[in-house]
């Protein structure tokens, strides 16, 4: 199995608070593999949350007593391993970023190599550079689908829609390439809570 860096808890039907954030956070801290910290995260549009747990090192982690925990606690929980292949900072930086927006989608057979070098050299940074958004990130899930996840932590909702967001992804490269996605799934959520581990 590909080293993995995150494990994405994602939760079809449970909009998580704060408080469901330290529960689980206090019930995983003895089953999960060494944890850096929990970021958690709640749909907008929809009741279903997104829960990082962010590894303390990289690795093939066992995720048994995980998963067996997950199943008594979070019953209909999904648990899908994540690898990191690029963060980039954004150009608000250090602020504050109670938006998260995510990006997932499969590609069309014959289009990984150039979805990959339009995010890696055009798409993510050019996102970062927009004023508003503090990371931006892709992940990959090495043997799932979706198999690439987009992160992008914004200061304001409204940097999704400004004219500096827009104008990158208007480009002729992102036209070639959008139509090359499967599957796509986007979704703005807001922060909720970080623990660390």
């Amino acid at each position: 199995m590909t080293s993995i860096d995150v494990l994405l808890l994602k939760l079809p039907a449970r909009r998580i608070a704060a408080d469901g954030v330290r529960e689980l956070a206090a019930s995983l801290r003895d089953v999960a593999p060494p944890l850096r910290h929990i970021a958690a995260h709640a749909s907008i549009e929809s009741v279903e949350s997104y829960v990082y747990l962010v590894l303390r090192e990289p690795g093939v982690p066992h995720l048994g007593p995980l998963q067996d925990a997950l199943a008594r606690l979070e019953p209909g929980a999904q648990l899908v391993p994540l690898q990191l292949m690029m963060s980039v900072d954004g150009a608000s930086a250090g602020k504050p970023a109670p938006f998260h927006y995510v990006v997932e989608t499969d590609v069309a057979q014959g289009g990984e190599e150039d979805l990959n070098a339009w995010y890696d050299q055009e798409h993510l940074p050019g996102l970062a550079s927009v004023p508003g958004t503090v990371l931006a990130q892709r992940l990959s899930d090495p043997t799932g689908s979706p198999r690439y996840h987009a992160l992008y932590e914004l200061e304001t909702q409204e940097t999704f829609g400004s004219p500096a967001w827009l104008k990158v992804r208007a480009s002729p490269w992102s036209d070639r390439v959008r139509p090359m996605f499967r599957n796509p799934k986007r979704t703005m959520f807001t922060h909720v809570l970080t623990v660390e581990m």
